[in-house]
């Protein structure tokens, strides 16, 4: 499972953004101004960045610089 767990957080954005768009894809709640499917996509496309620092991180510590798998 932790070899998996950083594939599956960095597939999170793209799930929420391809997948879960016809769920949200309506006009009312207004958030700050902005239809909610707009607010979805750019509040996703803000934690995408978060996301995938955070996955590089478990991966890293995972696989640590001069580990068994360089060469």
């Amino acid at each position: 499972m932790r070899k998996r767990l950083p594939l599956l957080i960095g597939a999170v954005p793209f799930l929420m953004l391809v997948f879960a768009l016809p769920f949200v894809n309506r006009v009312e709640p207004v958030i700050l101004g902005l239809p909610f499917v707009l607010f979805w996509i750019v509040a996703w496309v803000a934690l995408t960045p978060l996301l995938l620092f955070l996955a590089d991180r478990i991966e890293k510590k995972n696989h640590p610089p001069g580990g068994p798998e360089a060469p």
